[in-house]
């Protein structure tokens, strides 16, 4: 397989979610991608693959290159990470930012969830008095764990990212959590910000890198909405 070879990334095209975390990584690395379902016939082609291909995706994201198809989003990020310098070259140190991205994915199941807590099947509105009660108990208990973990992560690295002085894909997801974040929480957010100095820190680092910066000031960076796993709904916010 060519490394110069276009990825083919498969996600909802009206969307950030999950298929975020990925954009992010091939706008840093600079590396030719399609965003395939927000071109022309590009859902019935998603929606096709899902159906055909083998062994088949559970779910988008999913990204093809050359024959090669690989899904969820921290596989994915395992994938481009190595090959677009966004992992440490040894053993430990990949382990370790796979760690830190399995870590945000749980982050970004427990964020949703606030507003659907019983069923991705019901309207936000059906599960109202559920959500606020998930909601409340996220704001007080989980997110403030969650930061204070990445806090200490990057308290014990050894340079100004997660894994040492080097950039790595859990640092770019770790900048979306913190923009999804401020979206759908921002009173919250607000409060936690103060106390989680190095959390806030990388995510304006990596904010001002000249290719993500470019990005989020392009129309390739789709708007937070009331469709995507952050969503503002101010009862949740306390």
């Amino acid at each position: 397989m060519a490394r110069s070879a276009p990825y083919r990334l498969y996600y909802w095209p009206s969307i950030q979610g999950r298929g975020e975390f990925v954009r992010l990584a091939l706008e840093e690395a600079g590396a030719p991608y399609v965003d395939v379902a927000r071109g022309k016939g590009g859902m019935g082609q998603m929606m096709r693959l899902m159906q055909n291909a083998a062994p088949p995706p559970f779910a988008p994201p999913f990204l093809k290159h050359g024959r090669l198809i690989v899904a969820q989003t921290a596989n994915i990020l395992a994938y481009l990470g190595p090959r677009h310098g966004l992992a440490p070259a040894h053993q430990a140190g990949r382990l370790w930012v796979h760690q830190l991205q399995l870590t945000i994915a749980d982050l970004v199941g427990e964020a949703h969830d606030t507003h659907h807590p019983i069923s991705v099947n019901l309207y936000y509105e059906d599960q109202r008095a559920e959500a606020k009660k998930r909601a409340a108990d996220f704001r007080a208990a989980r997110l403030p764990k969650f930061l204070d973990y990445f806090e200490r992560a990057l308290a014990g690295s050894d340079g100004h990212y997660l894994a040492g002085a080097r950039l790595s894909y859990a640092d770019l997801s770790l900048f979306q959590i913190v923009a999804g974040l401020r979206y759908a929480f921002p009173r919250a957010m607000a409060r936690q910000e103060k106390k989680h100095p190095r959390v806030v820190a990388l995510a304006q680092r990596i904010a001002a890198r000249k290719r993500i910066g470019a990005y989020l000031a392009s129309p390739r960076r789709i708007a937070f909405n009331q469709d995507g796993i952050f969503r503002r709904y101010p009862a949740l916010d306390g």
